[in-house]
């Protein structure tokens, strides 16, 4: 795969992830774990947390496209 494609969609693929995984954060309730959960840190935490499981997930995801990538080169 060329450089620019796979950088496109590293970054298509993180995004994508990051988003997912704020959507899926929504869903935890946050005022059972946290003093003030409507507050500016508990909205941090949720940012920062969505971007490390977003990063986490799309890193898996595109080590996985590369690792098909070279079994694919080896076996021609």
């Amino acid at each position: 795969m060329q450089q620019e494609i796979y950088g496109v969609v590293s970054i298509i693929l993180t995004v994508f992830f990051i988003a997912l995984s704020w959507w899926a954060l929504q869903a935890i309730r946050f005022d059972l774990f946290l003093k003030k959960p409507d507050g500016a840190q508990a909205k941090l935490l949720q940012i920062l947390l969505s971007l490390v499981i977003g990063y986490e997930v799309a890193r898996f995801f595109l080590d996985y496209l590369s690792w098909s990538l070279i079994i694919g080169q080896v076996f021609s």
